[in-house]
């Protein structure tokens, strides 16, 4: 059975949908202001390998993610650009499409933008004011009434009177209270807008996510997502609005994968010290990205550095090494590594575990690959359908640790020269064959001679 770390209870739990078979998921996805940076790619890897277990283990899974394409950050970077806000978020949005098709990552079921869904968030918003937990103070905004909701903090276990010690409010802000926060913002000059009943204006971050999520999958939905840095307040103010508006429970579980650091701060824009999703894949292969991201189990933090992504490509390189010269045949075999890899990813998505599985089975494949080559194959087809969950090792051996040979060396003089070695060691021209290999090592290729002949690759 599944059990998933939830954060508002702070216990993993047996995951038990609220409707059969059925998986409802939300996850908060981009403000698209700029490129992904890697702490983006971080959370998109972490919930694509949550929906692809999830579908591995039969169920049913809608996915949502979404889009936030208007804040202030965006009107901002437009403003610098020159630009209107949608040609902007339009560029980032197909940029960011770009940077999952290549870090082979799957499209979200429904990717529902903020913008779509300005009468959704008036409809929420004057429940709230009904219900006497937001007002509109006369001056185009509308806050929430953060006192009046009893539960606020369950979340993040944050008081509301700790809150308070310290918090002010603002000389342009009409608040109650300090710890209000804004459901709709009155329109400021240069700003896009739109109507409302309040005045021309525009949403606030978090009643987006309220309304998108309960109208794509209902007012209450099995697991909600995001990055721990959403967890307070973004995501204790969604639950807020949403408990308040509809009056039952908004997320039944709510996942918080962990963040991207350097030098033990978390990766963000705002400390500049980010490096995106383009800047990484530059350097390295995608697939050496996405394992990075992978190994480690999403709720923990990721020390970014050189040293981690290469040696993320020195495990790929074994698991390519394993299956490199067997032919591509269904899965066959190894029962007991399918038993041990679903233990691991049924405790609460236990990648490290699971991927310590797949090297114990390159340890059995490389074992029977000399004296049972159907079952090292059969084998081989295992470690890549237990790979796919994961997101990686679909690729040829040889395309993967040729990677980056293109513009280096030419692998036709490659071939040609491996021949030309091949043929002297026939004839026992040795120092002919030692020639050639020094050749081709101060070319930066190198050689792997093993039953099935001699492969190549390209030295790091």
């Amino acid at each position: 059975m599944l059990n998933i770390y939830n954060t508002l209870s702070k216990t993993k739990e047996a995951f038990k949908p609220l409707d059969g078979n059925k998986v409802r998921m939300y996850v908060c996805g981009m403000t698209v202001y700029d490129y992904c940076h890697l702490g983006h790619g971080r959370s998109m890897v972490a919930f694509d390998l949550v929906t692809r277990w999830l579908r591995k283990s039969g169920y049913e899974l809608t996915y949502v993610r979404n889009i936030t394409d208007i804040d202030d950050k965006i009107i901002n970077r437009a403003n610098e650009n020159g630009e209107s806000f949608d040609a902007l978020t339009a560029r980032m949005i197909d940029a960011m499409h770009e940077d999952e098709r290549r870090l082979n990552i799957l499209k979200p079921d429904q990717e529902p933008r903020a913008t779509d869904h300005i009468a959704g968030m008036h409809a929420m918003i004057q429940t709230l004011i009904d219900k006497g937990y937001a007002y509109a103070p006369g001056n185009g905004d509308v806050y929430y009434r953060v006192g009046k909701f009893v539960g606020y903090g369950k979340l993040s276990r944050k008081k509301i009177e700790d809150l308070r010690i310290g918090a002010r409010i603002e000389v342009d802000e009409a608040k109650q209270d300090p710890l209000d926060f804004v459901l709709w913002k009155g329109v400021k000059p240069g700003e896009p807008y739109w109507d409302s009943p309040w005045g021309p204006g525009r949403p606030g971050w978090h009643i987006e996510c309220s309304v998108m999520s309960t109208c794509c999958l209902g007012e209450s939905f099995d697991i909600h997502g995001g990055g721990s840095d959403l967890e307070f307040p973004h995501h204790e103010n969604e639950i807020a609005q949403s408990e308040a508006a509809t009056g039952k429970q908004y997320a039944n579980a709510w996942m918080h994968c962990g963040m991207i650091r350097i030098n033990g701060e978390k990766m963000s824009k705002s400390l500049n010290n980010f490096f995106t999703i383009r800047d990484v894949l530059e350097k390295y292969h995608p697939e050496v990205v996405r394992y990075l991201l992978v190994a480690s189990h999403y709720r923990s933090a990721i020390n970014y550095s050189e040293d981690s992504l290469r040696d993320a490509k020195g495990a790929l390189e074994r698991f390519y090494h394993a299956l490199r010269g067997l032919p591509r045949v269904p899965a066959k075999g190894g029962e007991e590594f399918v038993e041990r890899f679903s233990v691991a990813m049924n405790d609460d998505f236990g990648t490290p575990e699971a991927c310590a599985v797949l090297f114990d089975l390159v340890r059995e494949i490389n074992r029977l690959r000399d004296s049972d080559l159907d079952a090292a194959a059969g084998l081989a087809g295992r470690l890549r359908e237990l790979g796919d969950v994961l997101g990686v090792l679909q690729l040829e051996a040889d395309d993967f640790l040729r990677a980056g040979a293109e513009g280096k060396v030419d692998a036709a003089e490659v071939e040609a020269l491996i021949q030309a070695r091949l043929q002297a060691r026939t004839d026992k021209n040795w120092a002919e064959s030692d020639r050639i290999r020094d050749q081709l090592t101060a070319m930066g290729v190198v050689l792997e001679d093993g039953k099935g002949g001699t492969t190549w690759r390209l030295a790091d």
